[in-house]
């Protein structure tokens, strides 16, 4: 068995029992304009208790060299499905609440142990009760191993909307489906809105645009009105719970900021108008590029279509334009983007998530290393309301990660993290 198996049952130390000194090659703060060099971090009981090119030597430390490392914080993806996983969607409709749980184990530790540290899950809109909020709790009481998880439950839609697979179910799960998730009008949006309160959301979720998946809706075309944007958005607002929009198409975008939500998820064929809109309210945006790479590289490619639904490559082949152009209008604008993938949606070979390629596509899509590794880091700290996390700093949550190589140089190391901790506990180590 392999060391990341065994770490799998157990962290390795425990900084709550012993002060833990981290000597680093290489250090990112995740401010910095670029690397600061060596340094040293002490950890005490899960906090950055100091951080200098030497720190001091309590009694009892354990000292870990990372010297042929870059260090950083650890990575956070804020648009996950972490009851997805490799699970066809077909699994939500044959499998029981358990087994999705027991097939979500796995996904969960992998996630962690390729650093993402935290991660946003936005919505198991199959689901019609509350497994991811149990995960979450789980995770914090020790009982599972994962990411920190912040959630919204249910990813709301209207009928027809994205996330409305009725053509896909008998009657029966349908009608449980539509008590959680599809929702139509003012006041059955604000009951949803605050059922999901209720159940312990951290974020709400809905859907503004129709999406790829989803074989009725048309990513182009919003499925709220603007009073029904607005009445989900003020709801959550009153009891202080911020909310994530998925839309694609700019009229959807435009209507989610006009209703006042913190983020749009995907946007990705938003215009420059709406992504002004976006820099003046200091709304951020997730873009989730990697999910698109294999369509738009395939596009042409009749055997990869032949594996897929219809109705994806004919929504791919109408919006591929729009969405380039977006890219591009992203990467020049100042829009704040945080980091999010989508991870769950996406096919992964075995024994991965491929989260991290969202770092490497952002990339290539013109947006710096620096804005890229921000998003993932202290700009995702201040979408998800974490000062305690995003950064290396004294007095912080000790998240940390490390990696061979520098990613301001080759951004592909992302995908090579091999020492990761969480909240002072380490779950993997060279």
């Amino acid at each position: 068995m392999s060391q990341i198996q065994i770490a799998a049952d157990k962290p390795i130390a425990n900084s709550f029992q012993t002060p833990i000194i981290i000597q680093c090659g290489n250090v990112w703060d995740g401010c910095a304009e670029g690397s600061l060099g060596p340094m040293e971090i002490l950890v005490q009981d899960g906090k950055i208790a100091d951080m200098d090119r030497k720190v001091g030597r309590p009694d009892g430390a354990k000292v870990i060299d990372l010297s042929k490392r870059t260090v950083t914080p650890g990575f956070t993806d804020c648009h996950a499905h972490m009851t997805f996983g490799r699970m066809a969607f077909a699994g939500f409709f044959t499998l029981s609440q358990a087994q999705i749980l027991l097939k979500s184990l796995k996904w969960l530790r992998q996630t962690l142990f390729e650093g993402f540290t935290t991660v946003r899950d936005v919505g198991t809109s199959f689901l019609w009760n509350f497994l991811t909020i149990d995960m979450r709790d789980a995770i914090n009481q020790g009982i599972i191993i994962g990411p920190r998880m912040i959630v919204a439950p249910h990813a709301f839609t209207s009928t027809g909307g994205h996330g409305d697979m009725s053509n896909s179910m008998s009657y029966e799960v349908y009608s449980s489906l539509r008590l959680a998730s599809i929702v139509d009008g003012p006041d059955a949006i604000q009951k949803a809105v605050r059922a999901n309160i209720k159940g312990g959301a951290d974020w709400i979720k809905c859907t503004g645009t129709g999406g790829f998946v989803s074989p009725t809706s048309d990513p182009g075309v919003p499925t709220f009105t603007q009073e029904e944007m607005n009445i989900l958005v003020a709801t959550a607002h009153d009891q202080r719970i911020p909310v994530a929009v998925h839309a694609y198409g700019d009229e959807g975008v435009r209507r989610a900021l006009i209703a006042g939500v913190e983020s749009i998820e995907h946007g990705n064929m938003a215009s420059i108008e709406a992504m002004k809109m976006m820099e003046k309210k200091g709304t951020f945006m997730v873009p989730t590029q990697f999910c698109f790479e294999d369509a738009l590289v395939n596009l042409n490619n009749k055997a990869y279509w032949d594996a897929q639904p219809i109705w994806i490559y004919r929504k791919m082949a109408k919006y591929a334009p729009e969405i380039i152009e977006c890219a591009k209008n992203l990467a020049e604008s100042n829009v704040k983007i945080a980091f999010g993938t989508d991870a769950g949606t996406f096919p992964t070979p075995p024994d991965t998530t491929n989260t991290w390629r969202e770092f490497p596509t952002m990339v290539k899509n013109g947006i710096s290393p620096l804005r890229a590794l921000k998003a993932a880091t202290s700009t995702a700290a201040e979408l998800l309301r974490r000062p305690d996390l995003g950064t290396l700093t004294v007095g912080k949550t000790a998240d940390i990660i490390a990696m061979p190589g520098d990613p301001f140089l080759d951004i592909n190391v992302t995908g090579k993290v091999d020492f990761v901790m969480k909240e002072g506990m380490i779950y993997r180590q060279p």
